[in-house]
């Protein structure tokens, strides 16, 4: 009998192309799985500890409500930049050349936002609004091509990002033609409430329609280490500023306790993050069905007020090493407490998503409530700013180790072992909160 014909190509061929297709690919391809973060986006990074120095000094030089909006505002302007960039490298591959021509041409572009930040809202605003505008717009645009030719609706999911940013580009310009100040202000938190509203809202687009969850496959464990670096960022830049006030600083008494409280505040600010945060944060990511979903709410929102509460508060420590026992002020008293609500605050929002559970964790409540009473002592009492301070870094190291006890051993497996009437207490509470939260539960999949 004749042998029939072989069929040209077959499984061999089909591997072969597969991989030059893959060799050809600017995506790191990863399915959700594991992505490395690769030495050129740590030294992306660089960049955005000169533009967290920048803020802290922008706040620190007006203390006032007015100074105080203008520093959140161009903090959201600079967190978006970034993190918008940290969304793309999840997916495209920073070790092509094309791409890492492009995140060259966005560090430029970073750095020129980043330098504008002092005279934002004076003469620099026009290269702070074109220099961001160019990094939202340029950096989107390329990914929604790259992203295209291997997947069209994920191509289309990136142009309906550029397509949002465009849409808010006139406002920035016009914004930064403006000599009035608030008006300035007004157009600029009106292009930021669109592009904030943006991952919310799918970003819908006339003709293309919107995004759906399915779209933002991500690499959870990349999203999650990557917003863990920012958060150390944030906190080096909190010990630079430290440092360098410390080392210029006239000899004066309390000055090394200033240093040493500096120290431990950012230390246990890192540990209360890092302990169980990071940890259970990344695992939920990696484990969710949808992790794009996750990203959004802890990683891209909820990271907004811890970051933004480590840079005031770093604020609070260079006003402490200039005067460590001046009566402190009202401006002093809001930083602090600004400071530490933000970051307890947004801890505990980024722990309640990440642990599963519909409430936040006690320690962070608690806290937020002692931190009340710290500001209203500070605001009628006038103590000394280092000793206010320091009062407030107690208050971390007592979270911190409220937080330790509750998941290494738990404070009320402790309490019940010893028979205590609170330990009772606590477990009946909790026991019949759980109860409540599965009858909910089953009644909605009813």
């Amino acid at each position: 009998m004749a042998e029939a014909p072989r069929r040209p190509g077959g499984i061999g061929a089909a591997i072969a192309a597969a991989e030059a297709k893959a060799r050809r690919s600017l995506l790191r391809n990863h399915n959700g799985g594991y992505a490395a973060v690769s030495n050129l986006e740590l030294f992306f990074d660089l960049i955005f500890v000169f533009a967290v120095t920048q803020l802290s000094h922008f706040l620190l030089a007006d203390l006032s409500l007015p100074g105080a909006f203008k520093t959140g505002l161009l903090f959201l302007a600079v967190w978006w930049a970034w993190m918008f960039t940290t969304w793309v490298t999840n997916w495209i591959d920073p070790d092509r050349a094309p791409n890492r021509l492009m995140l060259g041409a966005v560090m430029l572009g970073s750095l020129i936002m980043s330098a504008a930040v002092p005279g934002a809202f004076g003469a620099s605003g026009l290269a702070f609004a074109v220099s961001y505008i160019a990094i939202q717009i340029g950096r989107s645009f390329y990914v929604s091509r790259v992203m295209a030719r291997e997947n069209d609706g994920q191509g289309r999911n990136l142009l309906r990002v550029t397509i949002w940013f465009a849409a808010t580009a006139p406002l920035w310009l016009w914004g930064a033609l403006q000599d009035s100040v608030a008006v300035r202000c007004a157009l600029w938190l009106l292009a930021l409430g669109i592009e904030y509203a943006g991952p919310v809202a799918f970003f819908p687009v006339p003709r293309l329609g919107r995004s759906q969850p399915d779209d933002w496959v991500i690499s959870g464990s990349h999203m999650a280490e990557r917003c863990g670096l920012f958060i150390i960022i944030a906190l080096g830049e909190g010990l630079i500023i430290t440092g360098a006030t410390y080392a210029a600083a006239r000899a004066q008494p309390g000055l090394d306790l200033a240093l040493l409280n500096a120290f431990a505040g950012s230390f246990a600010m890192w540990w209360l993050y890092f302990d169980m945060g990071a940890r259970r944060g990344a695992r939920h990511i990696q484990n969710h069905a949808v992790p794009g979903l996750i990203a959004r709410q802890a990683f891209t929102y909820w990271h907004i007020p811890i970051v933004a509460g480590i840079i005031v508060l770093a604020v609070a420590d260079e006003l402490v090493m200039s005067h460590p026992y001046e009566g402190v002020h009202g401006e002093f008293v809001a930083v602090v407490f600004g400071g530490t609500a933000l970051f307890i605050g947004g801890l505990a929002g980024f722990k309640r998503i990440s642990s599963g559970q519909p409430w936040y964790p006690a320690s962070h409540v608690y806290g937020l409530g002692l931190a009340v009473l710290l500001a209203a002592w500070g605001f009628f009492l006038h103590p000394p700013g280092l000793v206010l301070f320091t009062a407030t870094t107690l208050l971390f190291i007592a979270i911190a180790v409220w937080e330790w006890g509750s998941f290494h051993g738990g404070w009320l497996e402790g309490m019940e072992r010893r028979e205590w009437r609170l330990g009772t207490y606590l477990r009946t509470r909790t026991d019949k909160r759980r109860a409540a939260r599965l009858a909910n539960e089953a009644a909605t999949r009813e």
